[in-house]
């Protein structure tokens, strides 16, 4: 009867190999899973986007900037706003859609939920417009620290755009 020896070293070196192979296999699923998460992230945030800014154009919304659109000046819009708050008047929960719109967008940018470029390429100086018309009016009828996400993502897009 023929008894072998084993060579521990050949074992190992081939144990280790295996190892090796398995590592690499499994990194290489590791990058492929996390390039699969960021085209879904980046896919969820296409639709996101694509339905927040087709809602600037639904009925309600366009009825909500014909009525801002009305007002010749930032201080006209301030007094009529004011003046239709007091009297809690319908015009006022319409003029409020574009309000929040303009603050869920930018609470949705603060979550990471949107980017701030893709915001300033899609509404760039329209959004700091509308908040230097808007802003009398807001800080007339609430005061001047209602819709703070809105002005704070004013500020970002002025820094954004400034630079």
């Amino acid at each position: 009867m023929l008894i072998m020896a084993v060579d521990w070293t050949e074992v190992t070196a081939i144990a280790t190999s295996i190892l090796a192979l398995g590592a690499f296999g499994a990194f290489g699923a590791a990058v492929f899973a996390a390039q699969q998460v960021r085209e879904a992230r980046r896919s969820r945030e296409a639709q996101m986007a694509a339905e927040f800014f087709r809602r600037w154009n639904d009925d309600a919304m366009v009825q909500a900037r014909r009525i801002v659109g009305r007002f010749e000046s930032a201080d006209e819009l301030r007094d009529a706003f004011t003046a239709y708050v007091a009297a809690d008047a319908p015009e006022a929960y319409v003029l409020y859609r574009e309000l929040d719109y303009f603050e869920q967008l930018a609470a949705l940018e603060s979550v990471g939920a949107f980017d701030l470029k893709l915001i300033k390429l899609m509404l760039g100086r329209t959004l700091i417009e509308r908040w230097e018309l808007w802003r009398p009016a807001i800080e007339q009828a609430h005061g001047a620290s209602v819709y703070p996400m809105f002005a704070g993502l004013v500020q970002k897009l002025t820094r954004e755009l400034d630079d």
